[in-house]
Formats: C-alpha cells, sequence, structure tokens
C-alpha cells in the first residue's frame, strides 16, 4: 500500500462484494495499475445509495477512492463503464465470471500492478455477457491458460520440457512445467493428443476462439493446468465447472 494518503482514481473490476455492516459493503477491486486492491463502500445497500447498482460484482468501473491510514480505500465516486449486464441472463454466465473473478483474485492477490491481466479478465467479462454460448468448461480452462502465461508460469508445450525433444509427447509434468516425452514420462501423466492440441490451441487463440474438445480432454487440460498452479504457484483453484 502507498504511505501517501488523498484521491486515487483508476479503472476497476469488482471481483466480490460482502455485506459490512448495516449498510456498507467491502469491495474485492482489480485494478491496471495497483493491482488487486479492497475498498469499503458506505452506505451503498440503502435504497436511495448514490452509488446505485454501480458496485455490483463483474462491474466495470470508474472510481475515485480516499486512501487513508487504513487497508481499505474508502469509494467516493463511481462511473459505470460496462455493467456486463448479459451475465445476469443466465445462471452459466454468472458462474464462469465468478470463476474468472475467483481465479485472478487468487493468482494476483497482491498490488502488484498488472495491466494485461486487468484486460483480460475484462475482455472475459464482456466476452461472456455478449454471448452466453461462449460460457463453459473450454472457456475457463483457456481463461486459466492465459492467466499462467500472466503469471509467468506458461507451460512448454512446444517440446519436452525435461530434455527438449520435439516429438512423441505423450505426458505432462507439472515438475517440469510441460508437457514430456516418452523417454520422460516417469514423473507425468498421460495426456491424450486431443489434449495437447486444446491446450496449444486455445493459448494461440483469442478467448472467443476458444477451441471445443471432449470431456475427457477438458479433464486432462484442467489437471495439468491446477498441478501446474498447485506445484508452482502453491495454490488451488475452484474446479472449472460444477461437479
Amino acid at each position: 500500500m502507498y504511505s501517501m494518503s488523498g484521491p486515487v482514481k483508476t479503472e476497476a473490476i469488482v471481483l466480490r462484494s460482502l455485506r459490512y455492516g448495516e449498510a456498507d459493503r467491502i469491495l474485492h477491486l482489480y485494478t491496471p495499475g495497483r493491482g488487486r486492491l479492497a475498498a469499503i463502500a458506505k452506505g451503498v445497500r440503502r435504497t436511495r445509495s448514490r452509488f446505485g447498482g454501480r458496485l455490483e460484482p463483474y462491474t466495470r468501473a470508474r472510481l475515485i477512492c480516499h486512501e487513508g491510514r487504513g487497508e481499505l480505500l474508502t469509494v467516493t465516486s463511481a462511473e459505470t463503464l460496462d455493467a456486463h449486464a448479459g451475465l445476469r441472463d443466465q445462471a452459466a454466465t454468472l458462474d464462469s465470471a465468478d470463476r474468472a473473478c475467483d481465479a485472478v483474485a487468487r493468482v494476483f492477490e497482491t498490488e502488484e500492478p498488472h495491466p494485461a491481466v486487468y484486460n483480460l479478465l475484462a475482455n472475459e467479462l464482456a466476452l461472456l455477457a455478449a454471448d452466453a454460448t461462449k460460457a463453459g468448461h473450454a472457456n475457463t480452462l483457456a481463461f486459466r491458460l492465459k492467466l499462467l502465461v500472466a503469471a509467468g508460469l506458461a507451460p512448454s508445450l512446444g517440446a519436452c520440457a525435461s530434455c527438449g525433444s520435439p516429438e512423441h509427447l505423450v505426458g505432462y509434468s507439472p515438475q517440469a512445467g510441460g508437457v514430456v516425452c516418452n523417454a520422460c514420462e516417469a514423473a507425468s501423466f498421460p495426456i491424450a493428443p486431443e489434449t495437447y492440441e486444446f491446450l496449444t490451441a486455445s493459448l494461440a487463440s483469442s478467448l472467443a476462439q476458444t477451441p471445443a474438445a471432449s470431456a475427457r480432454a477438458l479433464r486432462e487440460a484442467e489437471r495439468a493446468i491446477g498441478e501446474t498452479l498447485e506445484h508452482h504457484a502453491h495454490l488451488r483453484l475452484r474446479p472449472a465447472v460444477l461437479r
């Protein structure tokens, strides 16, 4: 936290909103220039609150906050940039949006700025709000793969992560950080060719162009992503879909 007090002007995406006291809410925010922040919106739950619905979860807004000596900023002004209203039309889009925000909050939990992560999340929420058919297992995994890249944990997919061989890539090793060949598969789990194709295509494509894949390929891809995060970042994300 910066030591200087005063107004803070920033764009932000509301990751979570928690009730606090009789009328306030604690907001978990993600910003392009200051990473993850926490703020309090006083009186936001009152019927005549000046904030209206501008601080709902998944909303992208332009905020002015006061930064005092405490850990929480105080929101003094909010202007909606994108309410992502379409997210609330279906349970599937809400669920995908919630998992995207949760993943960002867990992987990027500090105030270190990552503008690319902010833009990635904004694009994901806008995509889900505009097209409910994009919600689901494949989209969630493609989003998490791109978060791995932003976190410096991009899996090695072009060649064996252990020996560098470009051939016979039959397994995935979280410890090695990517796919491995049949000569180095001792500490790996097997992945199908379709799983490999999904991982490589998802990294090469925009979120809107996320490829389809079988249930087996998506399970294997989720295991690869999850175990990479567990091994290298010591954190575990929620399952990519409801079990």
